[in-house]
């Protein structure tokens, strides 16, 4: 199987080592990532100039090319240029922190996933969930072995998966759930300070003080209890029920 590998932390994150080693189990792995963190670019792309790649090695192999771009750019030029051979299976991470709710929308890693559907190529997203020892050597092993199951259960082309592991710590996770994602806002700030020549300027951040109301059943509850979620996704946009109703109605110009 041809795989192609990527993620948004960039070539050099220990996440996507990790995963490189754990995804030879299933075929050739080429590895096409950004050259530095590219977190929270969504599915931006770069075309008002152009895109550079370098070769990465490692102890003399060449381990990957490194994009000066976006994660969907990285997945754009491997699909169009770099890859030898077509991939039958797209990965992006391991993301450092989580992807659920609506941080999937605004998520480098998934967009990546996303692009790789574009192209009709069964792809997933993985992310571990913030904690003070990530261990991803062992989330590697555990996303790889639910990938197998994956595609032995899911054969669509361009099918979407995000997959999310819960912080590492010796009883998590607790199990998988096949949970949809949740689209409660967080409560989120901007924190405005001042600079040392007086200028003000502002942190985007989520509000620690703040009570935050988990939706039950979906991706980030499943997450903050202790599971690995796995949500499908797709990204047709279109608001069917809406689109039904709506139809059939007269529009009139002026």
């Amino acid at each position: 199987m041809e795989i192609l590998l990527t993620n948004d932390d960039g070539i050099y994150a220990p996440g996507l080592e990790a995963l490189a080693g754990e995804l030879t189990r299933l075929g050739n792995v080429q590895v096409v990532a950004p050259l530095i963190e590219q977190s929270g670019v969504g599915h931006s792309i770069t075309y008002l100039q152009p895109l550079m790649a370098e070769n990465v090695f490692r102890h003399g192999v060449l381990f990957g090319h490194a994009v000066a771009g976006s994660p969907a750019d990285c997945v754009k030029l491997a699909m169009l240029e770099l890859c030898a051979k077509p991939p039958e299976l797209l990965v992006s991470g391991i993301n450092s922190g989580a992807n659920v709710g609506i941080n999937v929308l605004y998520s480098g890693t998934v967009a990546a996933a996303i692009e790789g559907a574009f192209f009709g190529v069964t792809s997933i997203a993985v992310s571990l969930a913030t904690s003070d020892l990530p261990d991803f050597d062992r989330t590697a092993r555990l996303a790889v072995a639910l990938i197998e199951q994956l595609l032995a259960r899911d054969t669509a082309a361009g099918a979407l998966w995000n997959m999310n592991f819960p912080p590492s710590q010796p009883d998590w996770p607790r199990g998988v759930r096949l949970l949809p994602m949740g689209v409660g806002r967080e409560r989120e700030l901007m924190e405005k300070r001042v600079d040392p020549r007086g200028r003000t300027y502002y942190w985007s951040a989520n509000d620690e003080n703040g009570e935050h109301l988990l939706q039950p059943e979906t991706d980030v509850a499943g997450l903050a209890e202790g599971y690995v979620t796995l949500t499908p996704l797709h990204f047709d946009l279109t608001h069917r029920p809406q689109l039904a109703a709506f139809r059939d109605l007269p529009w009139n110009l002026p």
